[in-house]
């Protein structure tokens, strides 16, 4: 290998690394494995791992852990299919570009959009891509986001936009949602957008008309985050309450947790604003004997363009996670979405009543809810879910690391993946570990 690649030794093939970044000592790996004892020590380290597959889960914010129709990755797990990249070839890869299309089609009419992209690489990376959409599109430089978006959204919002010159204000929540009257006064002529989530990273469903007729009033755009897709088939569409781009994630769509990715970053907007989106879009068109086909139709991004001109650094997306999504809503229908969509919010609310029901346990806010609630606990969330693991089960997530006022605050999730039975468990496993 040395002599191919025309250097002497070891040393000279790795000069260019600096040598304070070099490691100076060996791996220290253990001996090979035969193959059959390696598959048995991963799987003895993977045991190691608390996950949804062995405990029973009521953690969300953000992640969640739905049921995925077997007919989802039977399809999308076909070989064809099987390549997180970008369909280039037109010729060859009519079925995956077609399947793109598809997507892209049912996610606007799952948000009430014009247009949809053909994925990007997350819920938080697609919000700052909306950003800096906003940016383009006004030529304002302040986005103004509710506190009540969830915070890892909001870091890479923040990451995103550090060297652009955006300027992020955040407004603060008050009783779980996002107040109208602090959002308009923290707009201005200067807003590009203002940026809120709902359900918001408390489970609480926004008033979206409210905040989207505020955001216009000041000349800006409204970005609706959406981390929990499934509420839409319940819900209302965010394009029909005034949002003017829809940025969000979509793993809960036949995607399963992954342990944290990849997952599928969601993207949709008004038709006039199609050529400032970022990543890909897939177009239908006839060729000159009038068949059907389908190519690669705006890729707005600087491998193709100057760079100067690029709206993105978005370079491939989650193609495989799309199709997923595809299947999975295709598989649904909008009347399956919809009776999805009221499984959750029926278990759900089953599970804060009863909940609520155990002493010293209390709603944190009033807000009306989806799947996702905050409940006030009498022993630290962080201790309370140590132990109920002990039990089985995975507990809410303690919010007091993400939001220092919420101590005692403990966000539980219940998805249609939970049957009532593991909901009556789970709070006999909670009034036991209050007691003990």
């Amino acid at each position: 290998m040395l002599r191919v690649a025309g250097v002497a030794s070891l040393e000279d093939l790795f000069a260019e690394i600096p040598a304070a970044a070099r490691m100076k000592r060996p791996l220290e790996l253990p001996p090979a494995l035969p193959e059959g004892e390696l598959l048995d020590h991963l799987r003895r380290l993977a045991d190691k791992n608390a996950h949804a597959d062995h405990m029973v889960s009521f953690l969300g914010a953000g992640a969640y852990d739905h049921e995925i129709p077997s007919v989802v990755w039977r399809l999308a797990g076909r070989a064809e299919f099987v390549t997180a990249y970008t369909p280039y070839q037109a010729e060859v890869m009519q079925g995956e570009l077609q399947a793109a299309y598809e997507y892209q089609t049912m996610l606007c009419e799952l948000t009430g959009m014009d247009v949809a992209n053909a994925s990007m690489y997350d819920g938080a990376s697609a919000l700052g891509e909306a950003a800096v959409m906003a940016r383009d599109l006004t030529g304002r430089n302040r986005v103004v986001t509710s506190s009540a978006v969830h915070p890892h959204y909001r870091e890479v919002l923040r990451t995103y936009t550090r060297h652009l010159g955006i300027e992020v204000t955040e407004v603060p929540h008050r009783d779980g949602v996002t107040p109208p009257g602090e959002i308009r006064a923290a707009t201005g002529p200067e807003t590009a957008a203002v940026m809120v989530q709902s359900p918001n990273a408390f489970g609480c469903i926004e008033q979206g008309a409210a905040l989207a007729q505020v955001a216009h009033e000041a000349g800006a755009l409204l970005i609706a985050a959406v981390a929990e897709p499934i509420s839409l088939g319940l819900l209302r569409p965010p394009g029909d309450y005034g949002a003017d781009i829809v940025a969000g994630e979509g793993q809960p769509l036949g995607n399963h947790l992954n342990y944290g990715g990849p997952y599928l970053g969601m993207l949709a907007a008004r038709r006039e604003f199609v050529r400032r989106m970022p990543g890909r879009l897939v177009g239908m068109t006839k060729d000159r004997d009038g068949r059907r086909g389908f190519v690669l139709t705006i890729q707005a991004r600087e491998q193709h363009i100057k760079r100067e001109k690029a709206t993105s650094n978005i370079c491939t997306n989650e193609a495989l996670n799309a199709l997923a999504a595809a299947v999975y809503m295709a598989a649904l229908g909008p009347g399956g979405m919809r009776r999805v969509a009221e499984v959750n919010a029926r278990r759900a609310h089953y599970a804060m009543e009863r909940l609520t029901a155990v002493a010293g346990i209390s709603r944190a806010f009033a807000a009306p809810v989806f799947n996702e609630f905050v409940l006030r606990t009498p022993l630290p969330p962080d201790q309370l879910n140590g132990r109920l693991a002990e039990a089985g089960f995975l507990g809410g997530l303690a919010l007091g690391a993400w939001y220092p006022d919420l101590p005692d605050g403990w966000l539980v999730c219940v998805t249609e993946a939970r049957t009532r039975g593991q909901i009556d468990a789970f709070v006999e496993a909670v009034k036991e570990a209050i007691v003990r």
